[in-house]
């Protein structure tokens, strides 16, 4: 074989050869969920997964419990065409088909999350996974409700923080769980009730964990480490909410509170130290627990109030027959910490407002049409803030439009939307760069149209394309400075870097504004899906196409800041500065880019006790044309394949599986290669039935082989790997 394919995978297809498929009532096993009846609650036609017109994934139930993860991205990593960014186990936020950033739209019921993930890598997503009921990743023409920008995805992470049905009676769930790589920590409950028209939802969680082991490895200086200091989390949050649900009318209000405190793996205070002068009175948010600055040199602190509210009417006469209004405000805060005090604190105050109409049916036609309006103040404060305060607003019109002509569903999509970025200017007043950005804005027009052909009673195809245009973030126009979390300076596409090579040993550089202006992306993608729906069996086999032109990305020049203090005589404050090691410039680049791959997964059930499931994904992404020769792109996640068998008997469930990566070598400059590995996992879970309630317990073991991987798509790969092998031992009740 060319690749080292764990012996357990191989064992896992020798099984399931030699298990004979029955023909008898379609089995449903307790861990997964009936593809049939999983409907898309970012659809606003409310369509089931077999009937979009791209590949749409959803984690729910036992499946969405078993790849429980402190972060977004981890949880979601076993899907499909789903990668993380993987900053540790503290901060990762998906990468779909090859894809991250402002590239893809994390939502939390159908709104923007507005927190300050799509700045850096280390900035966690304000998203709990463990408070969700299911979380869906889609791709399509139902993405155009949500922004233009989304090309590589929508994640929609939905829970009952709305109430949109009555409650006669309390119900809900409560689970626990301990992980031994980290000393984790979590409890969380879901409750809902209510009395007539009224009901109410109650979720909180609290988490903690320590530094996370590793297999022991060698760092670039020699040292021998297995345990990634400065990884740990204390996060804790809760949601409150209540409706009134009438026949024609819902009407519902929440409030929730998230706060996580984190460390900052892969960061070496001695790379740039910065003095902080003693004053004798600081305010207090410059000052953080006694025990944090005692175990942390650099850490995170996040902050999140988020209210939202929903009016939906419904059985509408005339034009329109539904009316949906669901609006969000979030006060966010993300504080990076560093020797007890407070170095940069972002800041995002939004608003965001969402009014669709569904008409009536038209010669065939159903859809919807609606108004979509974001504005966004983002501030940085501090002495290493590396971004301006940006007053960001969206105004956008988008239509969604369904028919079905005999085995054909047809899907049509537009979207135009107006976007604007207000810097403020006075930033770049105390920095080194002499820059005056006038006030920018943008007008992004999208479309899709797509397929569902209905090839028989168990086979359909799909295909789907879509024409996207993407206004640029301001982050990636603005940003300019040290991003001591990461460290790396950061050099926005608004800037250009002036190099002054003349001592090839003494090479300096200078950033000034950039005479040319930032383009939007504009995006061709085409998807063709295939898919398989049996008693026994279901498949889905996925391949994409994607042109994009003037692609953003954020690339190491080779280029090294050195932060120290110039003395009026041109001598350095601090001796020896020449030997020290700088830090690493990341500029954002435009050019022309290529991403093509492909997306396959099967689950088959052999008979009434034993299933097998895989899947397999693959992304290739390539500038189109570059100048020094190398055409591929930084930071692409590698061929993955992944296997496992499912046993149940009675209240018993057991899993083994493994999940080939394979050796990513297609690297740009700068870039190192990162080596293939296989991870190996195994899970138990009992299931007891307590009169109308369900209560299960579960055993699961990762990476049991206790592998050292590192994730290529992670900015500290080589500083902060995987966990090595762990335990985890959960409970959760249903009632």
């Amino acid at each position: 074989m060319p690749f080292n394919l764990s012996k357990i995978t191989l064992l896992i297809l020798a099984v399931t050869a030699s298990q004979p498929a029955l023909s008898q009532e379609k089995p449903i096993q307790k861990d997964e969920g009936d593809i049939e009846k999983l409907i898309i609650t970012a659809s606003p036609l409310g369509r089931s997964v077999l009937q979009s017109a791209t590949p749409v994934s959803i984690l729910s139930g036992d499946e969405l419990e078993m790849n429980q993860s402190a972060t977004l991205g981890e949880t979601l990593k076993s899907v499909p065409g789903v990668n993380s960014t993987y900053f540790g186990p503290v901060s990762s936020s998906p990468i779909i088909r090859g894809l991250d950033g402002p590239r893809v739209k994390v939502i939390q019921n159908g709104l923007d999350s507005s927190d300050a993930s799509r700045v850096g890598p280390d900035h966690v997503t304000s998203n709990e996974t463990s408070t969700a009921t299911q979380i869906e990743v889609l791709r399509g023409p139902s993405t155009l409700l949500y922004g233009s920008g989304a090309i590589g995805g929508v994640v929609n992470v939905v829970d009952n923080r709305l109430p949109k049905t009555r409650q006669d009676e309390t119900s809900g769930r409560v689970s626990a769980l301990y992980d031994s790589v980290s000393n984790e920590r979590s409890v969380s409950t879901d409750l809902n009730g209510g009395s007539g028209d009224l009901a109410w939802h109650l979720d909180a969680f609290k988490r903690k964990t320590d530094d996370y082991d590793v297999p022991e490895f060698a760092l670039e200086d020699g040292d021998i480490i297995d345990t990634i200091d400065n990884s740990d989390i204390d996060s804790q949050g809760f949601t409150f909410g209540a409706g009134w649900i009438g026949d024609d009318v819902t009407v519902a209000l929440s409030y929730g509170r998230l706060e996580t405190d984190y460390g900052i793996p892969g960061h070496s205070h001695d790379d740039h130290e910065h003095e902080h002068e003693e004053e004798e009175d600081h305010d207090d948010e410059e000052h953080v627990e006694e025990e944090h600055e005692e175990e942390q040199e650099v850490f995170a602190r996040m902050k999140q109030d988020r209210v939202q509210s929903m009016v939906d009417w419904k059985n509408l006469s005339g034009l329109f027959t539904e009316v949906h209004w669901h609006s969000a405000y979030t006060d966010y805060q993300h504080s990076e910490i560093e020797e007890g005090m407070v170095g940069t604190t972002f800041a995002n105050d939004s608003l965001e407002s969402r009014l669709w109409a569904k008409h009536k049916a038209a010669n065939g036609w159903e859809g919807v049409v609606g108004l979509h309006y974001t504005n966004s103040e983002f501030s940085a404060v501090g002495e290493e803030a590396f971004t301006p305060s940006t007053d960001s607003t969206n105004t956008a019109l988008f239509v969604l439009e369904e028919k079905s002509i005999g085995d054909f569903l047809w899907q049509l999509g537009g979207r135009v939307e107006h976007v604007s970025h207000k810097p403020d200017n006075d930033f770049f007043i105390d920095s080194e760069v002499d820059a005056d950005f006038k006030d920018l804005t943008y007008t992004a027009a999208s479309a899709s149209a797509g397929f569902v052909y209905k090839v028989n009673d168990n086979q359909s195809l799909a295909l789907n394309y879509a024409y996207s245009e993407r206004a640029p973030s301001s982050a990636e126009i603005f940003s300019n400075g040290l991003h001591i979390s990461t460290s790396t300076y950061e050099v926005g596409a608004g800037f250009d870097l002036e190099i002054d090579d003349s001592d090839p040993d003494d090479i300096e550089f200078t950033v000034v504004q950039s005479s040319h202006s930032v383009d939007k992306e504009i995006s061709n993608n085409l998807d063709i899906t295939y898919r398989i729906q049996t008693d026994n069996l279901q498949a889905n086999f996925s391949v994409f196409y994607n042109q994009i032109d003037n692609y953003l990305f954020q690339q190491n020049t080779g280029l090294e800041y050195h932060d120290h203090e110039v003395e009026e005589d041109g001598h350095d404050e601090e001796e020896g500065h020449d030997e020290e090691e700088g830090t690493p410039v990341y500029a954002f680049n435009q050019q022309d880019t290529v991403l093509y791959g492909f997306e396959a997964d099967v689950d088959w059930h052999l008979n009434e006790n034993l299933r097998v499931s895989g899947f397999t994904d693959f992304t290739r992404a390539k500038l189109s044309d570059n100048d020094d020769g190398n055409e591929n792109l930084p930071r692409i996640p590698p061929m993955r394949f992944g296997a496992e068998l499912h046993w149940e008997q009675g209240n018993w469930h057991a899993e083994l599986g493994a999940t080939y990566y394979s050796k990513q070598d297609k690297i740009t400059d700068y870039e190192t290669q990162t080596d293939g590995y296989t991870l190996v996992s195994a899970s138990f879970n009992y299931y007891l039935p307590l009169g109308d309630n369900d209560l299960t317990f579960y055993v699961k073991g990762n990476n049991l082989t206790n592998e050292l991987a590192k994730v290529h798509s992670s900015f500290i790969k080589d500083v902060a790997p995987l966990p090595a092998r762990s335990f985890v031992l959960g409970a959760k009740v249903n009632f």
